[in-house]
């Protein structure tokens, strides 16, 4: 076949496809540094481009590239469920690690999810080319086909669907607004498989405004939550940050009482909570809320109680509820009588778009096969319906002329379409958000795609004819004509930098009463019937901080992440209460293997069988007649669905409501096994956590509440400060100058969310293990965090009754970093030694194994590679792959089997820091050095730095009167140090509440 010169050039790089060719053999890291010192390959070549246009090869070393040296680029992080304004390190052009963008007023957490959607990049099993009609094709046929089919539909004059998540770009509505010009029957429908309806509903018919009410602690004094989660996924943002900047101990801070089915991290947390099944919970808040509005008394003694401190606190309470529209409403109601402080009149979040009405008339249209063209964009509803939609959905997008199928990843709707688009990873996009009043951010590519896919944005550029080459060109001349004018930036490069900008001279929303509010008010009047079933069971639909709505469930980092409450990984189950199982004969317990077991059930409503064979878990603080189940998991595709024996729940979350009526549990013989890293629930009446109440904290002394643990010797009691087995000669050359590394860890301010363990499997290359080997206590996790209940009732010991309704400490542990380290004394080879700067010392291939170092250790935080968790197909994760090994950090090496590993205060972070500043030949900022754990905790409870620097904020920490070290009289003076917890109770105002 003949073909020109331009033909020629064209074929000669469709041939060289380094990514292609990489793919198809084994590397090491001779050929890694090979490739990096000739031209980049696979992803890193791809990566020259960052987020300019043209490529540039990499004989010819780009300026923004320094091998060793990492680039930051500000960005968007948003998917399904999650959005979050994000800075993204690369290295070498390779995304490594996601950090929060503190730039950003808004969405400047990264929480677990955030951070693991990095590695979800570099998934092998990610669409890498379009498909038509189950064949593999090309983009140019793919046009051609939509093309055709788009002219005849638009004179058909049937809809054309596009059906997405929530997706808050001003472009891209821009873009579809466009489209339509050609194409005018398309509209555009938002689904979101976890549904936000019901709250923006409520917000709409009070305030006004069809956006998420942002809520402020910084003037409150008093949380009630009515079943909200708002520490978890209840809000659109992290509300975290925000509630650990007011737990602080001192007058004036937050009291949080939670009343919850569910045991949940915000009810963890809480200074008081009650413990109710959803129905009770709302009767409760409509008794307040009567007796606010209207004084009707009310019998219950918790309504009584909280409408009593309501009416002291005023407008420094602020009320938060959960489940169906009229709970929502009747807490904005409240908080706008109470006029409460927390409330931001003009600012709501708009990251958030679910509307359940326009969604049930799209399912009446497909119905009536009104519907010619189905565009599906990164949501997968044959999975995430009810079973009693998805038994018809199917059906009927079957029958529709035109589906397409803008998607990441294969899923359960892909099977059914007729084109598969794939569209490029969140980190090789453009494009743009507007999440908040006032307020849009940017997402810019931090890698050049790595496969064959391309953004839905300039899909339609093509489909409908627009002058714009592609989208990039598009967002930037929509900016710079609609948004930079009134913004706080000069220029499109300017706001690429920042990632965020702030509109200045837009009007503030207006959400005064209106007369139908008068009226919404007088509805409430009447007395309302509540309909408590006794006989059965009320499920609570949750979401788990690791999982979300399931659109990351092929995250091997999401899935090993341990559940702050229950300890388990790989799977979700059914939690019910204890004396709820006892009647049922369900239980749970340690095998000889030591791993937890427990009992199955089926799920029924309506004497269906919506779930077969649910694993049960046994939850201290469940309420007595309710049961929960989390969403995301029971996908069908992908390798991790063959490891994870998760169950479906949105197959029973019928009309998008959390709460689920009239449920039966049927036992069933089967038994699973959980794969549970803590299986200890409580202290065994050791003195770990600390902690004591605001009254006593601050009318007491020191000795009363955080008492120096002393040692009794043949002196007499002396604390372990004059106790040592080691001699003078040694105490007199601890290091007074330079530089000596501590880390302080606010036990008030941590709330167990477990985004510092996925920062640290992040910057320091952990491995995963896999279900099988969490089963036999073989985790590889650098830092847990532990979780302990404490019984209430102090009449009783700590070890019984914590099945009722149990006190929730949480206690980041990772290696304590010894001055007197145990670890070091045993070791026969040398391989653990102290460094000079405070830290800890591994020597990797000095280990050999021995493990007396692991037997030594008190604190039980080293950890044994019992196998190569790399190039090895029994642990087939990010590790085992060409592709998945390009998210390791290289300034951190992978470790082989038979050695110990263990946190290293992230050494290489410092040590950057330091030659950064020799180098540049200046003192060190105080806020520089910090460590993976402790620059993405959202509520800064983990502080890092250098102690000998009297100025610095961990100096101050130390000699707080709240600091502990943890298991001091050991005599081992760890280096890093705990504040105790604080809780508000104020028992003269809540004895009462039960």
């Amino acid at each position: 076949m003949k073909f020109n010169k331009k033909d020629k050039k064209e074929k000669i790089l469709e041939d060289y496809n380094p990514i292609k060719n990489l793919l198809k053999g084994e590397t090491s890291r001779r050929d890694f540094l090979k490739w990096l010192g000739f031209s980049t390959a696979s992803v890193t070549l791809s990566a020259c481009k960052g987020p300019v246009i043209k490529s540039i090869p990499y004989v010819v070393k780009p300026d923004n590239i320094t091998p060793g040296v990492p680039n930051y680029y500000a960005s968007t992080m948003i998917d399904s469920f999650d959005i979050g304004s994000v800075l993204v390190k690369t290295r070498e052009g390779r995304p490594i690690k996601i950090e929060p963008n503190f730039s950003s007023e808004y969405f400047n957490t990264t929480s677990a999810r955030i951070q693991s959607s990095l590695l979800s990049l570099y998934d092998e099993e990610r669409l890498k080319n379009p498909f038509l009609k189950g064949k593999k094709s090309s983009w140019k046929e793919i046009d051609n086909y939509i093309i055709q089919k788009l002219k005849y539909l638009s004179k058909t004059k049937k809809d054309i669907i596009f059906l997405s998540h929530s997706f808050p770009s001003f472009s891209t509505k821009k873009l579809i607004q466009d489209f339509k010009k050609k194409y005018p029957y398309t509209k555009w429908i938002t689904y979101d498989p976890i549904s936000y309806s019901k709250a923006l509903d409520a917000s709409e018919k009070i305030f006004g405004v069809r956006g998420f009410p942002i809520f402020d602690f910084k003037k409150s004094e008093l949380i009630i939550s009515f079943d909200a989660d708002f520490l978890g996924d209840w809000s659109p943002e992290n509300m975290s940050k925000s509630y650990a900047s007011n737990r602080k101990p001192k007058r004036g801070m937050i009291q949080h009482i939670q009343i919850e089915s569910n045991m949940t991290i915000t009810g963890a947390n809480a200074d008081v909570r009650i413990s109710k099944k959803p129905s009770i919970i709302k009767k409760i808040l409509i008794e307040v809320f009567q007796k606010i509005f209207f004084g009707k008394k009310t019998k219950d003694k918790n309504a009584q109680k909280i409408v009593s401190l309501i009416n002291k606190m005023g407008s420094k309470s602020v009320i938060f509820a959960d489940g169906d529209q009229e709970s929502y409403e009747l807490s904005f109601l409240i908080n706008r009588k109470i006029n409460s402080h927390a409330l931001q009149k003009e600012k709501y979040l708009f990251s958030k778009e679910s509307n359940d009405n326009e969604f049930k008339n799209f399912l009446k249209n497909l119905e009536k096969k009104n519907i010619g063209g189905l565009f599906i964009h990164n949501v997968n509803p044959i999975y995430s319906l009810p079973l009693s939609i998805s038994k018809k959905i199917e059906k009927f997008i079957k029958k529709i002329p035109l589906t397409v199928s803008f998607s990441t990843n294969k899923d359960e709707t892909n099977e059914i379409m007729d084109v598969l688009a794939p569209t490029p990873h969140w980190l090789e996009n453009w494009g743009d958000t507007y999440p908040v009043t006032n307020v849009y951010t940017l997402i810019q590519p931090t890698i050049q795609r790595i496969f064959n896919t391309r953004q839905f944005q300039d899909s339609l550029i093509i489909w409908s004819g627009i002058k714009e080459k592609n989208y990039y060109e598009y967002l930037k001349k929509t900016w710079e004509k609609n948004i930079i004018p009134k913004s706080n930036v000069f220029s499109f490069n300017e706001a690429l930098f920042h990632g965020v900008v702030k509109i200045t001279n837009e009007k503030p929303i207006s959400n005064n009463f209106s007369i139908s509010i008068d009226k919404k008010i007088q509805e409430y009047e009447k007395n309302i019937v509540h309909k408590e079933i006794e006989e059965n069971f009320e499920l609570r639909l949750y979401t788990k901080i690791s999982i979300g709505d399931g659109y990351q469930f092929n995250n091997p980092w999401l899935q090993e992440l341990p559940d702050p409450i229950t300890r388990t990984t790989w799977d979700n189950y059914l939690t019910i209460s204890f004396f709820d199982a006892n009647k049922i004969g369900l239980r749970n317990w340690n095998s000889g293997d030591g791993s937890l077991n427990g009992n199955c059930i089926d799920l029924i409503k309506n004497n269906e069988t919506i779930i077969r064979n649910i694993p049960v878990f046994i939850q201290p603080g469940q309420a007595v007649g309710s049961v929960g189940l989390s969403f995301g998991y029971g996908q069908k595709i992908g390798k991790l669905s063959k490891i994870v024996n998760g169950k479906n729940a949105y197959r029973i979350y019928e009309n998008f409501i959390v709460i689920q009526n009239n449920i039966q549990i049927k036992k069933v013989n089967k038994i699973h096994k959980f794969a549970c890293i803590q299986l200890y629930n409580t202290t065994e009446g050791r003195n770990l956590v600390k902690e004591t109440d605001l009254d006593i904290f601050l009318k007491e002394p020191k000795k009363n509440w955080n008492e120096e643990e002393k040692i009794l010797t043949h002196e007499g009691m002396l604390s372990q400060e004059k106790i040592s087995i080691w001699n003078e000669n040694y105490e007199k050359k601890e290091k007074i100058n330079g530089h000596h590394f501590n880390l302080s860890i606010d036990l008030n301010a941590c709330i167990g969310c477990g985004a510092c363990i996925i920062a640290c499997h992040s910057e320091n290359n952990v491995p995963v293990v896999g279900k099988e080997e969490i089963e036999k206590s073989r985790d590889m996790h650098w830092l847990r965090i532990d979780r302990y209940y404490f019984s209430n009732n102090k009449s009783q010991s700590q070890e019984e009754n914590i099945y009722e309704n149990p006190k929730i400490s949480f206690q980041p542990i990772m290696c304590q970093h010894c001055e007197h380290a145990p670890c070091e004394t045993v070791c026969p080879v040398g391989a653990t030694s102290h460094g000079e700067q405070g830290q800890n010392m591994m020597a990797y291939n000095r280990c050999v194994g021995t493990r007396y170092c692991a037997n030594n250790c008190p604190y039980k935080v080293r950890r044994f590679n019992w196998f190569n968790y790399a190039n090895n197909q029994k642990f087939d994760f990010n590790m085992n792959n060409t592709l998945g090994k390009m998210v390791l950090n290289p300034d951190v090496v992978v470790r082989t089997r038979g050695v110990m590993e263990k946190c290293s205060l992230c050494i290489q972070r410092t040590q950057y820091v330091i030659g950064i500043a020799k180098k540049e030949n200046r003192k060190i900022k105080n806020e520089e050095f910090e460590t993976a754990c402790s620059v993405s905790c959202p509520t800064k409870a983990i502080t890092f730095g250098d102690a000998n620097d009297s100025s610095s904020l961990i100096s101050k920490k130390i000699k707080d009167t709240r600091s502990y070290k943890l298991l001091d009289f050991i005599g081992v003076r760890p280096n890093v140090s705990y504040l105790l917890k604080i809780r508000n109770k104020k028992k003269n105002e809540i004895d009462k509440m039960k």
